[in-house]
């Protein structure tokens, strides 16, 4: 028992480890309101979007990620307001968070398409539980079923132009204490856990190559207190403004297959293959990532607006 704990811990969003505790996602740049609440009403249409994270195939307990999220830009587009979703699960461990965006626009300059900084802050919760009578009902009687709630909030910064964006967030400023295992399982371990606070740098640039080609390099910076640093670097091929097609490299983690179609004003769709490039590539067999995006434009609100293509 106290080996299959072990390993389920492990795994457990690292509570109690230096690693990763916020889920990783590899279609962020489709929806980058899972990462900065500043980017709330940037579609200024009406946009939802879903993506789901099927990571480290194969390996039992593995993480399965679903994030979904809503926004919208509203009084002429100078104020964002979203929702957003998200369900993390590793194991017989869950994290379920609702968090509302509220994001303020202020144009830098004129025209059609002027530079906008854009300031937004969030707040909600995540609320943690941990079920191990689906261990072995017997034995996970010894720790029980065990659940947490945690108010949180955040803040970030994003600037968009005609051809580059970039943004700085803090989305969950608390350091909040995770599931007391601990104290449930006796001597198995010792202490309390917090979660630690990330930081996350975007930026992006697109480039015309011809009237039917664009090309969309940018990168994701990720800071995770007492853990190493995370870089992703993108490079996106943009085919006549509907079919996307690049590659990621993740720092020590692995390559991504990236793919991006829009179907129609409405339906963008997306896919992610992740290559795992780390120890764990011996286990498994990479990671799926799949999202699709729905926009629609309410006449009443966004009347004569126009409305950006990729962002």
């Amino acid at each position: 028992m106290k080996r299959i704990l072990s390993i389920l811990i492990f795994f457990a969003l690292a509570y109690n480890a230096n690693a990763q505790q916020r889920p990783i996602q590899s279609l962020y740049m489709f929806d980058p309101l899972v990462l900065n609440p500043a980017y709330a009403g940037t579609h200024v249409q009406l946009s939802g979007t879903a993506i789901y994270r099927n990571q480290w195939v194969n390996l039992e307990g593995a993480p399965k990620t679903f994030t979904a999220s809503v926004h919208s830009g509203f009084r002429k587009a100078r104020v964002g307001l979203g929702i957003l979703f998200g369900r993390d699960a590793i194991g017989v461990h869950t994290d379920n968070s609702v968090y509302v965006a509220y994001a303020y626009k202020l144009p830098l300059t004129k025209g059609k398409n002027p530079a906008i900084l854009s300031m937004g802050v969030q707040g909600g919760f995540n609320n943690l539980k941990s079920d191990f009578y689906k261990t072995n009902p017997r034995d996970g009687a010894e720790i029980g079923a065990l659940s947490k709630f945690n108010p949180n909030f955040g803040a970030g910064v994003f600037y968009r132009s005609k051809k580059f964006y970039a943004g700085f967030s803090v989305p969950y400023i608390l350091n909040n204490q995770t599931l007391d295992i601990a104290s449930s399982a006796g001597e198995l371990f010792e202490g309390k856990g917090s979660m630690q606070r990330y930081y996350y740098g975007i930026a992006g640039t697109t480039r015309k190559l011809s009237n039917h080609v664009k090309i969309s390099p940018s990168t994701l910076i990720r800071i995770q207190e007492n853990a190493p640093l995370s870089v992703d670097v993108n490079t996106m091929v943009i085919l006549y403004d509907a079919v996307s097609l690049g590659a990621s490299w993740r720092l020590g983690d692995s390559f991504i297959g990236l793919f991006e179609l829009q179907i129609n004003e409405n339906f963008h769709v997306g896919y992610a293959y992740d290559i795992t490039t780390s120890p764990l590539k011996q286990y498994s067999n990479g990671s799926h990532e799949i999202m699709i995006n729905y926009r629609v434009k309410l006449a009443k609100i966004h009347k004569g607006l126009p409305c950006p293509s990729y962002w």
